[in-house]
């Protein structure tokens, strides 16, 4: 049986919500973890955009983009129900103006900018959800579902930056929400540790 193909890079948050739908929805994969500043040729003639995370389906058909990984994977399986709570525009703002603040936020050398602007404007989105988190356990409602699976790795790298003053903002729940799924055994199987992959290297599949 030819097992789909992913590739992948572990700290990407991309790539870091992909896994985690795929390893909550069981979608069995050969998982290919890439070097950024070496990609393979395999991975380019699959998606010439040069981004991870890509899927390579067992058809041979491309899936690119994150979310629509997430998506397909959870369309065939949904144990959890996640796809019950997919807020989409949630996570639109989370992946276009949230990630524009934390990009320059955390990389203030790739870009021109006050740093604390961006880390101040951050911060506004995180007071949003919040909110929310203050109302039911977690975004989309009792349950965990999709819409955390996208958000909580941006979130988990907004808070690295300046773990000691992200402690100190008045966040409760969401500091709750993001220690105990990152603490959970979904995400600690979605943060495995493997070699970068190389043609005619041993298979390593996912979830294990």
């Amino acid at each position: 049986m030819i097992e789909p193909i992913l590739y992948s890079f572990r700290r990407c948050p991309f790539a870091i919500r992909a896994r985690l739908a795929l390893a909550v929805s069981g979608t069995r994969c050969e998982l290919r973890e890439v070097k950024l500043s070496a990609k393979p040729s395999a991975m380019l003639q699959a998606s010439p955009k040069g981004t991870v995370p890509v899927l390579v389906q067992a058809s041979g058909e491309t899936i690119d983009q994150s979310l629509d990984i997430m998506r397909a994977a959870l369309t065939r399986n949904d144990p959890e129900g996640w796809l019950d709570r997919d807020d989409a525009a949630l996570i639109a703002v989370n992946d276009g103006p949230f990630k524009h603040d934390l990009d320059r936020y955390k990389y203030p050398e790739r870009h021109d900018g006050d740093a604390m602007a961006y880390r101040a404007s951050g911060l506004d989105f995180l007071q949003e959800l919040e909110a929310r988190l203050a109302q039911t356990p977690y975004l989309s409602g009792n349950s965990r579902g999709l819409t955390d699976a996208a958000i909580v790795p941006f979130v988990r790298q907004y808070s690295a930056v300046d773990a000691e003053w992200f402690a100190r903002q008045q966040l409760p729940h969401l500091q709750t929400w993001l220690a105990d799924y990152l603490t959970s055994p979904l995400f600690t199987d979605a943060m495995v540790r493997v070699p970068v992959w190389s043609p005619g290297a041993r298979p390593v599949y996912f979830p294990a």
